[in-house]
């Protein structure tokens, strides 16, 4: 395995002194296609993100936010540079490891919900229960996001907002290390968003997981302890947060 490299001492201050990042990246790019077919996503990323932040990454359509994304979430390896995860070389990890690693490290929120309409809310979650090594009863799971009393609700009972929930407390049931949310909002109106955020934060907040939220809306870089902005693939600016910001008393 290479050697992990060292930690910068953040432009900001000393964000991550005295730490261990769950996530160090360095010079990470990825490049799909070849000849004139080629597009290049990332270009020479670096970043190192803690346990127990609540990272934003924003920035417009295309500008690499999803791909770094699904490079921290291993459904996707990089061209170059080296990308560790607890020491782990993701980077030249095969797709046993990496599956290992989704399945015990990463809960995943997108923004389809992707539930199954036959089942209930607490069938849903129980899903990924099944499957982790140590997991939280799926009712626990669900009355983190505010959903303890429609356990038995299939998705189609339930609202935009509701779905989401229950897809974040799937997420969350494993326990995971990171939660990645893929514009978790984008399908939602105002005041479901601001519900669907309260429960990203609140499990940040009591599980002390990773969290990472990628969007194109600027309103939400207050409620993050650091937000970084790609533009063309790169990190064009990151901004430290002395305190967070309430959900709801960002500027809607």
């Amino acid at each position: 395995m290479p050697a992990v490299p060292p930690s910068p001492v953040s432009a900001q201050g000393d964000t991550g002194v005295g730490r261990e990042p769950v996530f160090r990246v360095r010079d990470l790019a990825r490049i799909y296609g070849d000849g004139l077919a080629t597009v290049t996503a990332l270009r020479g990323v670096d970043l190192d993100l803690f346990p127990g932040e609540l990272i934003v990454l924003l920035g417009a359509s295309g500008s690499g936010k999803s791909t770094l994304l699904n490079q921290l979430g291993g459904l996707d390896s990089p061209t170059r540079g080296t990308l560790f995860y607890r020491g782990q070389d993701l980077g030249s990890a095969d797709e046993a490891a990496l599956t290992q690693f989704r399945r015990d490290a990463v809960g995943f929120v997108f923004q389809a919900y992707n539930l199954i309409p036959s089942l209930t809310a607490r069938e849903n979650v129980a899903l990924i229960t099944e499957i982790c090594r140590d997991p939280m009863p799926p009712e626990e799971a669900l009355e983190l996001v505010g959903l303890g009393s429609r356990l038995d609700h299939f998705p189609a009972q339930l609202s935009g907002g509701e779905q989401q929930r229950v897809a974040i407390a799937r997420a969350i049931a494993k326990r995971p290390a990171v939660l990645l949310c893929d514009e978790p909002t984008g399908a939602l109106d105002v005041q479901t968003g601001i519900t669907v955020l309260e429960a990203i934060e609140r499990s940040n907040r009591e599980l002390g997981t990773l969290a990472v939220i990628i969007t194109h809306n600027a309103i939400l870089a207050d409620m993050a302890d650091r937000v970084f902005t790609l533009s063309d693939g790169r990190i064009v600016n990151e901004r430290t947060n002395a305190h967070r910001g309430s959900v709801r008393d960002l500027a809607w």
